[in-house]
């Protein structure tokens, strides 16, 4: 049976599942190298969030893995030394795979390996970057970065691709359309789709008849919350409630800011915690209309998207997130916002507020949509890749 060595930081609830699944496939055999060793305590700072993250869904079940020695000073995967692990090449070596899946290259060893094993093994590479970020036109540090960028992909043979603007982003730099395979961005959609039986409306004192706009992520200037808070108050006189649940660098001043409204808006903003992950799926059910405002950088996709619409939720994201120009039909599902046009956003905000029961029917269009993005398929795509 053909094995595969799959090379990632640390384990994630994204990728777990579909660790899992795959090898409960059985098609291929497959065994997860850890690089962050120090992960394996099971707990994280996140610094977004500012809080110690222990995920309360299992990421370490159904799988073979190891956690690889890291030497580095300052461990992690915020920066390039920060994934240093001497005897990650031995370890892979010793288990002798057939192929070599390889998460990101930013780090330490992971572009180490990418040179060890060119030619010796065939290699996947798993990563979604996006040009949503890249200035127009010509310049020489752009020049530059894109030739170094070629360098480093002239190492793996195939490139999974999560979606539409990830694919462009490979192609700019050097892979033939013969390297790509999709093999899409997706959560755990059964989850999320079962048809929990709470959400926070009563607690909130949200008449369960009204729309709620709803913000769940890190309280951020990437993410942009600012944007989507002044939106809202700027909507005036309506029945409409926002819900912003996170935590961040921004939470003190966005709570501010909504405590100074006048009672007939600062009543219909409400704030909740951070919330772990099997509190997610009622969370979204608070809300009817799910809103990712980011400005970027590096809102590389934003798999809230899809975790909300497989609750049916209609979305309204922003055009620097990856995932809008694939899973945002505009009119059908939701709607796409300019980023950083606040008036944009309202007039978006402003049109799902005239139809509730249109509003309503964009949720479930929502749900029909997400369904293809799964880990079914990312699964056929790597095995499919490995023949």
């Amino acid at each position: 049976m053909k094995k595969l060595a799959i090379i990632t930081t640390h384990p994630i609830q994204y990728n777990a599942p579909w660790f899992r699944l795959l090898a409960q496939k059985g098609n291929i055999t497959i065994m997860v190298f850890y690089t962050w060793g120090q992960s394996q305590e099971g707990q994280k700072y996140d610094p977004g969030f500012g809080t110690n993250i222990t995920w309360d869904i299992p990421l370490l079940t159904g799988y073979d893995h190891c956690f690889v020695e890291n030497i580095s000073t300052s461990p992690g995967s915020h920066h390039f030394k920060g994934i240093d692990n001497p005897t990650l090449i031995a370890q892979i070596e010793q288990w002798n795979p057939t192929a070599l899946l390889v998460f990101g290259w930013s780090f330490k060893s992971h572009l180490k390996l990418l040179r060890h094993f060119k030619g010796k093994r065939k290699i996947l590479f798993r990563g979604d970057s996006t040009l949503l970020d890249e200035s127009d036109g010509f310049s020489f540090k752009k020049k530059i970065r894109r030739l170094f960028l070629q360098w480093v992909y002239s190492h793996i043979d195939i490139a999974l691709y999560v979606g539409t603007a990830n694919k462009e982003y490979f192609l700019a730099h050097g892979l033939k359309n013969t390297q790509l395979v999709f093999a899409p961005h997706a959560i755990d959609n059964d989850r999320f789709m079962e048809d929990v039986a709470w959400n926070k409306r009563s607690e909130l004192r949200i008449p369960p008849n009204l729309l709620v706009f709803i913000f769940a992520g890190k309280f951020e200037a990437k993410k942009d919350p600012q944007i989507l808070l002044d939106s809202f108050i700027q909507l005036g006189d309506t029945d409409a409630h926002l819900l912003m649940v996170g935590s961040g660098e921004m939470e003190t001043s966005l709570k501010t800011k909504a405590r100074q409204q006048p009672p007939g808006i600062c009543e219909r903003i409400h704030f909740l915690p951070f919330q772990n992950q099997l509190n997610m799926p009622g969370i979204y059910r608070t809300g009817d209309i799910f809103v990712l405002p980011s400005r970027g950088p590096r809102e590389t996709w934003g798999l809230s998207v899809n975790e909300a619409m497989a609750c049916s939720r209609t979305v309204l994201v922003s055009d620097k997130c990856g995932c809008a120009v694939d899973l945002v039909e505009p009119g059908i599902n939701g709607f796409v916002f300019k980023n950083k046009d606040g008036n944009d956003l309202l007039k978006k905000m402003e049109m799902l507020l005239l139809n509730h029961q249109a509003t309503a029917d964009m949720g479930k269009r929502s749900l029909q949509i997400i369904q293809s993005w799964s880990f079914e398929k990312i699964c056929i795509a790597i095995e499919q890749s490995m023949a």
